[in-house]
């Protein structure tokens, strides 16, 4: 909550960024489904906020939700995720105010700790695992003359202790849910990779798959996936859209039900806010404006977060008149408009030298030549170079014919890119 601001505009009637209201109303329909239902028990996998230090305004849109929670008589865990923390992960992080306040019902994870709640259905335990920095499991001395691939063995070493440390605890009878804010090493990523605030370092499945865990409840990336059936491993991912890098992504969250060795998701999407991209390419066009307008006027813009980007030459610019595009994009929510010049200096390809034709060597220095304006002083003493180069004893040219198959490649010689 606090984030993509710029997406959004003020609204006069309450003085918010429609972005901050479009969150918090995501967020208060995931309550109201908790309330309704009721459940037993919310789950909050981490980064509340774009960072530790948020706005007031930002603080008491959560805190107003998650309110409601407590006085409905449901435990909820709030998991500190990497834009949780202050420092990287030194100095606090902005969820603990909820621990030092002791509101009923509040449990703050904030280290690696298993904890026993009671719920209206029976007593069920939580590991939280927040994210954890790099600091958190391994000293500057300790990593001297590692290189980074011995560094992130070690710190999954270390990691692997710890856990095992907390499973030898657990009471074998009862449900239990790892709570987990972290990056797989399988796990499809999206805008958090260019979002993400501290240095963490990829979890393997095989740590979290473990049998002692009936669910694992995942954090920190933003598109919804399960990564695995049994135990029952996801991301639920984000409550809304943080940028046009989830445009396409269904935005929702998950309703389990848990007991012993089983659990079952269903994921419920939320109606957020579209975002929409148009991209036209006027570039080709005699009238370039009137194309934009077209793919405009076929678009659903209705409260949509719009980004019109079209492609036009430098000639063209003076033929669009951005007012009248403005005009066009009135019924979107809002909207930036980003021109991009095409340069007109790039060169098409050189004509008719493909493999299926028979086209003499002289005759195709010259198509070649034909696209060089650079070599223009010298063509002609190139072309006469070729054909002294192509001139057989016998006074005709040589004529250079296809071939229906490579020739033998030598494979010891070749290198292998990726």
């Amino acid at each position: 909550m606090g984030s993509g601001f710029a997406h959004g505009r003020l609204n006069p009637e309450t003085g918010l960024n429609t972005r901050l209201e479009d969150f918090t109303a995501a967020l208060a329909q995931c309550i109201d489904r908790a309330i309704a239902e009721p459940v037993d028990l919310v789950l909050f996998g981490g980064d509340a906020f774009p960072d530790a230090t948020p706005p007031p305004l930002v603080q008491q849109a959560f805190a107003s939700q998650f309110r409601r929670l407590a006085d409905a008589g449901i435990p909820t865990v709030l998991l500190v995720g990497n834009h949780d923390q202050y420092a990287q992960g030194q100095g606090g992080a902005s969820l603990c105010l909820y621990r030092t306040l002791g509101v009923p019902g509040m449990v703050v994870g904030d280290r690696l700790e298993t904890h026993r709640l009671e719920t209206r259905s029976g007593p069920v335990q939580i590991v939280t695992l927040p994210w954890l920095t790099r600091s958190a499991l391994l000293t500057r001395p300790e990593t001297e003359g590692m290189g980074m691939a011995e560094v992130n063995q070690t710190l999954v070493d270390r990691l692997r202790v710890a856990l095992e440390g907390e499973v030898r605890q657990l009471d074998p009878d009862l449900p239990t849910v790892l709570l987990a804010h972290v990056m797989t090493d399988t796990a499809t990523f999206g805008a958090e990779r260019f979002l993400a605030a501290g240095r963490g370092f990829n979890v393997p499945m095989a740590l979290l798959a473990r049998p002692c865990f009936d669910y694992v409840a995942l954090g920190h990336v933003h598109r919804h996936q399960i990564l695995c059936e049994s135990p029952l491993i996801l991301y639920p991912g984000s409550i809304e859209r943080v940028d046009f890098s989830e445009e396409a992504e269904e935005k929702g969250y998950v309703l389990v039900d848990l007991e012993k060795g089983q659990a079952q998701a269903e994921f419920c999407p939320l109606p957020v806010r579209p975002f929409l991209t148009l991209k036209v390419d006027v570039s080709k066009s005699d009238d370039p404006e009137a194309k934009i307008l077209k793919a405009i006027a076929k678009a659903t813009l209705d409260e949509a977060v719009v980004r019109l980007i079209y492609q036009l030459r430098s000639d063209q610019m003076d033929q669009i008149n951005p007012r009248a595009l403005d005009e066009a994009l009135t019924q979107a929510h809002t909207y930036t408009m980003q021109p991009e010049l095409v340069s007109q200096l790039v060169r098409s390809r050189v004509p008719d030298l493909g493999t299926d034709n028979t086209l003499e060597p002289v005759a195709a220095l010259q198509c070649y030549l034909a696209t060089r304006d650079d070599l223009t002083d010298i063509a002609d003493t190139l072309v006469e170079a070729a054909q002294e180069l192509m001139r057989e004893p016998d006074g005709e040219y040589s004529v250079v014919t296809p071939i229906s198959e490579p020739p033998a490649v030598d494979e010891s010689r070749q290198l292998r890119l990726l």
